[in-house]
């Protein structure tokens, strides 16, 4: 018992709900109990409880029980506490203060031994003066003893920054933890989550979908083929957890496949989720759509930035599982995979406990992100020593990454006859005509049917398409908003589908996720990934003959490159003119190793991996700086239909809202920086509101048409003059 008479005599509350009241020993329990069931997970049940049982120590002081239960303006920091608790005990203790500082605020940088109590790092938060929490010994009498290693040493290649993953993790588990044990309180348990079904009942689900199919024992036919990579799919998956390829041709059936192993893996291995990571909200869309269909909606979360669950009461557990992924099918972006395990808020590290012991497939592995490749593969290899995940890399374009991971850490490749697929499902022939003018490709579109022209700039798109429009011909790139792309690429589809006349000019967003089924395709010189994916929109579906099937990849005079892609572009040029099959498995192995050895540094470009090392992890600062995508646009809205007009005064009079601005992506189309000045320039745009930064509204409508979206042909001398 306290000295203090007037502290014996309080009741320490975590929450007060009405009349109702959780107090700090049965929230600091809640919290621990289920931390510890989340690193259970990654076998580190002692580190979970150890963190909940602390992690609130704070508000046993006086001050933070005035607040809760008087007077709620009162400013007091509770979360320092248990953060210095840890540094005075020592030891492995230390780690997790970490975690317990930053269960609000994020994780710290650590900082040094010069920061003063004014730091935000952990550093400073160890100098500050805070209230005393001593009655905490009130209700927790032991300090829950640590009895395992973060991770084992001999196992890892980079210890520093294992033990910045495993205190992410562990980070993970006290949030999410916190989150439900105050969600259930305040909610007096009337949730509404909802897990979805177990991966036993996923897989009979699956294997009663594809029993037909498995029938089919004509592997010299191209669904034969099909099964017969699906059927090494399913049977591999009982195999070891660890590192796997899947390295399949355009339409083999990588979707299914992929599938089918991931959910007989996980009922082997008794994992809890399968992930999958892409890089276009296109195929997002497509495969979650699959999954639903062959699993039940209730078992499919797709997370990223076009998919909304909050707008009725029939979602709010989708909107609840996309918080923390519990579900057991997950389909997100590279973007949000990747940028969530290297933050530092609660709200993106909230799921991450969930990436363990799950089946992480990469589909289009290609795309991983080049400028920030070397922290990516350390954090995939994080993974798969330490967190019980299995990882497939999965694409026709299998990209050279087995120097990038440990020496023992093997892949094994899950399509049987690789080869032999790749040669069967040749659906096409590649060739070099070199370099043209834009004269004579015109006249070359002019001569065709149905055929697909890809080049790299959207100005060179809209300009071609201009020379080029008439009956059937169309234009397609990010000048215009999504709605309208959609809206085109049906038409598209039913003139391809109808044997009717179509020439589309288009860039790179055709080439990954679009069915698009052309006689013949252009494409202006790119990386030879770029190039077989174009590839994959000529002969589709195998309806003519390959050897007149023809992709035809072409340059311009002078050098024309795509953003970012300089060298994939210099390399692709080298290997064509030393004559090598572009289209050829041992061609692409060769370039990703060409590609990777010229990047060289460059690989992590921001330096991520220097920021965990001598016992220095700037958590904080990595949150700021991992971006796959660099911001060096401006988001102009199109209010030209009605609904985007409705959109558009929702916005100006209502304010802005997560719901508001996801409704209102469907309209935007996004420029780079120089493009924008025009516009601004000539008053072709208006910021929509002093509260939100690089939005605008395009005030000059007869700059987007439907046929081209916005116009690039912007000169600076223009001007709106009213």
């Amino acid at each position: 018992m306290s000295d203090n008479k007037e502290e014996d005599q309080i009741k320490y509350l975590a929450h007060i709900d009405g009349d109702r009241e959780q107090t700090m020993e049965e929230h600091s329990n809640g919290v621990a109990k289920l931390a510890r069931e989340f690193a259970g997970q990654f076998g580190k049940e002692d580190w979970g409880y150890a963190c909940g049982i602390l992690h609130d120590i704070g508000k046993y002081s006086l001050k933070f029980q005035n607040k809760i239960q008087s007077d709620s303006s009162i400013q007091v920091d509770h979360s320092t506490a248990g953060a210095k608790l840890c540094f005075e005990m020592g030891g492995f203790y230390h780690i997790l203060s970490y975690c317990i500082a930053g269960h609000h605020a994020g994780l710290p940088n650590t900082g040094s031994a010069l920061d003063g109590a004014n730091e935000s790092s952990l550093m400073g938060r160890k100098q500050k003066n805070i209230q005393d929490y001593s009655a905490y010994k009130k209700d927790i009498n032991n300090i829950p003893e640590l009895k395992t290693l973060p991770f084992d040493p001999a196992g890892v290649t980079n210890p520093p920054f294992s033990l910045s993953v495993f205190i992410r993790m562990l980070y993970s588990c006290l949030v999410d933890a916190d989150f439900l044990d105050t969600e259930n309180f305040m909610k007096n348990g009337q949730v509404g989550r909802d897990s979805g079904e177990n991966m036993k009942i996923l897989l009979k689900k699956l294997e009663k979908y594809i029993s037909k199919w498995l029938n089919n024992k004509e592997f010299d036919t191209v669904n034969g083929r099909r099964t017969e990579i699906l059927q090494n799919c399913l049977n591999s998956g009982v195999k070891d957890k660890g590192l796997f390829r899947l390295t399949v041709p355009t339409g083999g059936g990588k979707t299914l496949a992929s599938l089918a192993f991931a959910l007989k893996h996980a009922v082997a291995h008794h994992m809890e989720r399968i992930i999958y990571v892409i890089p276009y909200t296109s195929i997002i869309e497509q495969n979650a759509e699959i999954f639903r269909t062959i699993l039940g909606d209730q078992n499919v979360l797709e997370n990223h930035c076009n998919v909304d669950y909050e707008n009725s009461e029939e979602f709010k557990p989708m909107q609840l599982a996309s918080e923390n992924w519990d579900k057991p099918v997950i389909v997100t972006t590279n973007v949000q995979f990747f940028e969530s395990l290297f933050a530092n808020k609660s709200s993106k590290c909230r799921k991450l406990h969930n990436i363990s012991n799950s089946v992480i497939i990469f589909d289009e592995a290609q795309m991983l992100p080049n400028d920030y490749l070397k922290p990516c593969i350390a954090m995939m290899e994080e993974l798969l020593t330490n967190y019980g995940t299995s990882i497939v890399l999965c694409t026709a374009t299998q990209p050279a990454l087995t120097e990038f991971f440990r020496k023992d850490l093997h892949s094994a490749e899950l399509c049987p006859r690789m080869n032999e697929q790749f040669s069967f499902f040749k659906r096409n022939a590649i060739h070099n005509i070199g370099t043209i003018t834009g004269d004579e490709l015109i006249g070359k579109l002019q001569q065709e049917y149905q055929s697909l022209c890809i080049v790299n700039r959207k100005k060179r798109a809209q300009t071609l398409y201009t020379k080029l429009k008439g009956e059937g011909v169309y234009h397609l790139s990010t000048t215009m908003y999504p709605k309208h792309r959609k809206r085109v690429l049906a038409e598209i589809r039913g003139r391809l589908k109808d044997k009717e006349k179509c020439i589309l000019v288009a860039t790179s967003l055709v080439e990954a996720g679009v069915d698009l089924d052309f006689r013949s395709v252009y494409r202006q010189l790119a990386g030879v990934d770029s190039i077989i994916q174009a590839a994959g929109r000529c002969n589709r579906e195998g309806r003519n003959v390959s050897e007149e099937s023809i992709v035809s990849v072409f340059q311009f005079d002078g050098k024309e490159y795509m953003p970012g892609q300089r060298q994939q572009m210099d390399i692709t040029h080298s290997l064509l003119a030393d004559q090598y099959n572009i289209s050829g498995l041992d061609t692409i192995d060769k370039y990703f190793k060409m590609l990777y050895h010229f990047r060289g540094d460059s690989l992590d470009k921001k330096k991520i991996m220097n920021e965990f090392k001598n016992n220095n992890y700037n958590f904080a600062k990595v949150g700021r700086e991992f971006k796959l995508i660099e911001e060096n646009t401006k988001t102009v809205f199109i209010p030209v239909e009605e609904e985007a007009k409705t959109i558009l005064q929702e916005l100006k009079y209502q304010g802005f809202t997560k719901l508001g601005m996801r409704k209102a992506n469907q309209y935007c189309v996004n420029i780079y920086d120089n493009e924008f000045e025009k516009y601004l320039a000539a008053g072709m745009v208006r910021l929509v509101s002093e509260d939100i930064e690089d939005f605008y509204e395009l005030v000059r409508l007869d700059q987007y048409t439907e046929e081209m979206g916005l116009n690039l042909n912007i000169d600076l001398g223009m001007a709106v003059m009213f």
